[in-house]
């Protein structure tokens, strides 16, 4: 495979690695750039990059900002980012899994295997040959094959508070898959999953297993908030849905189903009444992902009626320091009062925007700022009441 114009950015505040990384990497054919942390142009340089490599020795607050703002930003969401890490512990690799970093590589390493991941991730993300198309699409299929069968998947869980009291409100469950592919990525590991019909087995997993862990620590006042597609509810899946909650011992009135406004249009017309089938028998909804009031997205909202609305980290970040983002805000604010409908933002990840949306009338909120995600349920240090 050929590598002319490949171009991999190197962010690391040590000299002596960099130098090493793009000493390697231009002797196989790889352009590179090094750049520091510092660097106020970094968005902008790395859109024009194919991967990106972040040493996870930087400070862990950046190495989630960096990779969170390339996540938000529509110029470089899809570019790939791996990390290199000293830590031999999990601890890294479970930050990586939830920001979605497509690849993770722990110190020592041999460059054999660091130039194996990097031609995977950028030089083969389709075939040019419809064989080539093929072949890569089948092994997308035996990869999701093998995480359903071997159940790898790992559930994480974020508090959500009422931001007032700082009241527990429950915990939002969300999945990532135990995977060396593109597919660490979870936008990826769906969107796949969803084409070739394997979203509700794959969604499944997360799901029991959040919910199990749930019925064993919540004392009966949270609430588990289950990221769902809507083409799950589209599906007819209800009975199924419906017994597994049975058999785990979960009161569904505790659920809400965090379905993604960005993903709303394309519902089919059995959407609406499926989800009232699931209302019928206790489950809530929350809108997820909501990055306006635009004429659209309220209609989404009209139609669901939800219980519950999530503001989008895009337009939470920096809310403090934004006059567009603290009106649009505030209105969502106010719909939701005017509703009896909660309104929860995404994403809070300082105290300046924290102060921000208390004062905008938001009732609830996550976040870094908060509390980070977690693979244990502990109610008695995720209970932060003032």
């Amino acid at each position: 495979m050929l590598k002319q114009n490949k171009s991999i950015l190197i962010v690391d505040e040590d000299p002596c690695l960099s130098d090493l990384l793009s000493i390697l990497l231009l002797s196989h054919g790889y352009q590179t750039r090094v750049t520091s942390l510092s660097n106020q142009e970094l968005n902008g340089i790395a859109q024009n990059m194919d991967l990106v490599i972040l040493d996870m020795t930087l400070p862990e607050a950046d190495i989630i900002h960096i990779c969170q703002e390339f996540k938000i930003n529509s110029a470089t969401q899809d570019v790939p980012i791996i990390v290199i890490s000293n830590n031999q512990g999990q601890s890294d690799r479970i930050k990586s899994l939830y920001l979605g970093i497509s690849g993770y590589l722990t110190m020592p390493f041999e460059p054999e295997e660091l130039l194996a991941r990097i031609d995977m991730i950028i030089n083969h993300p389709l075939h040019q040959s419809e064989d080539g198309r093929l072949l890569h699409e089948q092994e997308i299929i035996m990869e999701l094959n093998r995480i359903i069968d071997t159940r790898a998947v790992h559930v994480y869980f974020q508090p959500v508070y009422h931001l007032e009291s700082m009241r527990l409100l429950g915990l939002e469950m969300f999945s990532r898959p135990d995977t060396e592919t593109e597919m660490a990525d979870p936008k990826v590991f769906f969107d796949k999953a969803l084409k070739h019909n394997l979203y509700y087995e794959v969604e499944m997993i997360g799901w029991k297993m959040g919910v199990k862990m749930a019925v064993d620590h919540f004392n009966g006042r949270q609430k588990l908030f289950l990221n769902c597609d809507p083409l799950l509810v589209q599906d007819g899946k209800f009975a199924r849905v419906k017994d597994m909650f049975g058999v785990l011992g979960m009161p569904e009135d505790n659920a809400f189903l965090e379905i993604a406004d960005r993903r709303v249009s394309a519902v089919g017309e059995n959407f609406y009444g499926n989800l009232s089938d699931f209302r019928q028998l206790g489950f809530k909804v929350s809108v997820d992902n909501l990055e306006d009031a635009n004429k659209a997205q309220m209609k989404h909202i009209e139609d669901i009626k939800p219980e519950a609305i999530k503001l989008d980290r895009k337009i939470v970040n920096g809310v403090a320091h934004d006059v567009y983002k603290k009106s649009v805000i505030k209105l969502m604010a106010s719909y939701c009062r005017q509703h009896n409908v909660i309104c929860i933002a995404e994403g809070i990840e300082n105290k300046t925007d924290f102060e921000a949306l208390i004062e905008l009338g938001v009732d609830a909120g996550q976040g870094y700022y908060l509390y980070q995600p977690t693979r244990i349920i502990d109610i008695s240090s995720m209970s932060l009441v003032r």
